[in-house]
């Protein structure tokens, strides 16, 4: 396939630094306990009894998609992560918390979202996102209009997408693209609702290092 056809991805499966023993041990002993499976699959196979199915694309390092797990067994979180040394330190939460309804996918989100069935899903997280802030580089971003589209798909309705950044240019992007398409709706009704945390949103160490050129900005959107 020459590069000009190629299937843009946000990240690689790279590695920054050289993981924990402790850490590398648990991607070769739980990884395989908790990571989803190979090919298409319904999530309802693996959590039946669950209240809902959420996903978080992009986890980071985990904390939040833990935190959100510990507080809400009844539900399934899916989660994916190229990024390998997050991969190990959400393993390590979901050790130290003996959580039983997380499912990691160490790669790029889309090709598990390739892999699940059409309004399967409760909710979607993206939470700062790689903004590739040079211009030249906006088409690597995430949100794009075929990324849109899948979202669509896998949402049931009143399924809501929870999209942050603090690049005023990538909320800006998301929220002229999202709200072009005719899946969603934008459910802010005041200020308030894009300058401040949900009630149920956890804050991660990469939030806190404010590497962006703005203070978060919170989009939530609902499946029509």
């Amino acid at each position: 396939m020459d590069e000009e056809h190629r299937p843009l991805r946000t990240f690689g499966r790279i590695r920054s630094r050289p993981i924990k023993p402790r850490q590398a041990a648990l991607m070769t002993t739980l990884l395989p306990q908790v990571a989803t499976p190979e090919g298409p699959f319904d999530p309802r196979t693996i959590g039946p009894e669950a209240a809902e199915v959420w996903l978080e694309i992009g986890f980071g390092g985990g904390e939040h998609m833990a935190a959100q797990a510990a507080r809400r067994p009844d539900i399934l979180i899916l989660g994916a992560e190229p990024f390998l040394n997050g991969v190990a330190s959400a393993l390590r939460h979901i050790d130290e918390a003996s959580l039983a309804n997380v499912r990691l996918h160490a790669g790029d989100a889309r090709d598990l979202m390739a892999a699940l069935p059409d309004a399967c899903l409760d909710r979607m997280f993206i939470l700062f996102p790689d903004p590739w802030p040079k211009a030249r580089h906006n088409k690597r971003r995430l949100v794009q209009p075929d990324f849109i589209d899948d979202a669509a798909r896998l949402l049931k309705p009143g399924g809501r997408l929870r999209f942050v950044t603090d690049w005023a240019d990538y909320a800006d992007q998301t929220l002229m693209l999202v709200r072009r398409a005719p899946a969603f709706d934008w459910l802010a009704m005041r200020a308030d609702d894009w300058r401040v945390p949900p009630a149920d949103h956890i804050t991660t160490r990469y939030e806190e290092k404010r590497l962006g050129d703005c203070a978060p900005i919170w989009l939530e959107f609902a499946r029509r």
